[in-house]
């Protein structure tokens, strides 16, 4: 059945305290991740282990890396999984665009480098309405904060370093994968938790269904946005749709 929560009423922001995003396809286009970010990490990621090989971080990494594999290899291994070695494991997971923990954590690291150096500096694509919006919200004193499969690092940087501009300042929180996954209602239960409110006073919004249908169930009002024109407003969901964040006031 379609969505019948889609009234104005039913994405009115009156009553919530809290604001909790999703990153691609919501505040950034999904194909500045796909085509900037990604390859980039991919480009440099033999580079950045070979340098890095001795740092903490990056062993521990590493290691959840090698963990994941072996539980993975344990089981019924996907196909094509390759038999343990850091680098090409980390490609076979970027391959298969999987939300592992060690892989997120490594990219952060490595587009960390890209930030410092300066050839990642000022990329971080926003859709046009987000710093309105973040500004509109915080005025009205809503908290916002992200959810993202991409580690907190990732995340930090992103929103320090987008097109219009250091955007850190609106947001309280982070979260990620180790909170855990995003199409779980414990992990939902959780960030509100972290964030001093109860479910219900958080609305969180996100591209995926599944997602929304996991905040849900954990209590939280959501919102599915739809951004572009290729993007389908017949989805078999019933979720509120939004198409911009000034749908959200």
């Amino acid at each position: 059945m379609l969505g019948t929560d889609v009234h104005p009423a039913h994405r009115t922001l009156s009553d919530i305290r809290a604001i909790l995003l999703d990153i691609e396809g919501t505040t950034t286009p999904i194909e500045f991740v796909h085509q900037v970010l990604f390859p980039y990490a991919r480009a440099h990621l033999r580079d950045y282990l070979s340098e890095h090989a001795d740092d903490p971080e990056v062993c521990a990494d590493i290691a959840l890396l090698r963990r994941e594999h072996a539980t993975e290899s344990s089981q019924s291994p996907p196909p094509g999984v390759p038999p343990w070695d850091p680098e090409a494991y980390v490609y076979w997971l970027m391959d298969h665009d999987r939300k592992s923990t060690g892989l997120k954590s490594l990219q952060g690291r490595i587009w960390e480098a890209g930030y410092r150096v300066g050839e990642l500096k000022g990329k971080g694509e926003v859709y046009p309405d987000v710093r309105p919006a973040f500004e509109r919200w915080r005025k009205a004193g809503k908290q916002i904060a992200i959810f993202s499969s991409g580690s907190v690092q990732a995340q930090r940087n992103l929103f320090t370093n987008t097109t219009a501009g250091d955007l850190s300042t609106f947001l309280s929180r982070y979260f990620d994968t180790t909170t855990g996954p995003k199409r779980e209602p414990s992990s939902y239960r959780k960030i509100a938790a972290a964030l001093g409110h109860s479910p219900q006073d958080v609305r969180f919004v996100s591209d995926v269904a599944a997602e929304l249908d996991a905040a849900r169930t954990a209590g939280m009002r959501t919102a599915l946005c739809l951004r572009g024109p290729d993007q389908p407003d017949d989805s078999p969901t019933d979720h509120p749709r939004i198409h911009s964040f000034t749908e959200l006031a």
